[in-house]
């Protein structure tokens, strides 16, 4: 058994008419291929500018959120233990106020309930 690869015989004159048909055809694909591509890379070339533009605007930006941030991110640091006690301290505080005087306690909830309800109105 052949396993070679034959080419095809011609036997009409027809062959080579079609033939440079084909390779008319291909070269004007390639052609307006390579068209394709060069105006795209003029475009490309055209647009770079912008896009390293926004780039660095937005490293900038990040940047300065990061520099803005950062001096918050230590301070909560620092304080969030007493930050996180305080609302502790003022509900303890009150609790001592109201059994130290009772019926005092009652009157400002009731001033302050009334104060709050003409507000609303």
């Amino acid at each position: 058994m052949d396993t070679t690869a034959r080419t095809p015989s011609h036997s009409s004159g027809n062959s080579s008419k079609g033939d440079g048909a084909v390779h008319k055809v291909a070269s004007s694909a390639h052609a307006a291929v390579d068209r394709a591509a060069e105006a795209a890379d003029d475009a490309a070339r055209k647009v770079k500018p912008a896009i390293d533009r926004a780039a660095e605007l937005a490293h900038y930006a990040v940047d300065k959120a990061a520099d803005v941030a950062t001096p918050t991110a230590e301070w909560l640091g620092e304080r969030g233990e007493s930050l996180i006690a305080s609302p502790k301290k003022i509900v303890d505080g009150t609790r001592k106020y109201v059994e130290a005087h009772p019926l005092k306690s009652v009157a400002i909830a009731l001033v302050a309930g009334l104060l709050i309800a003409r507000v609303l109105r």
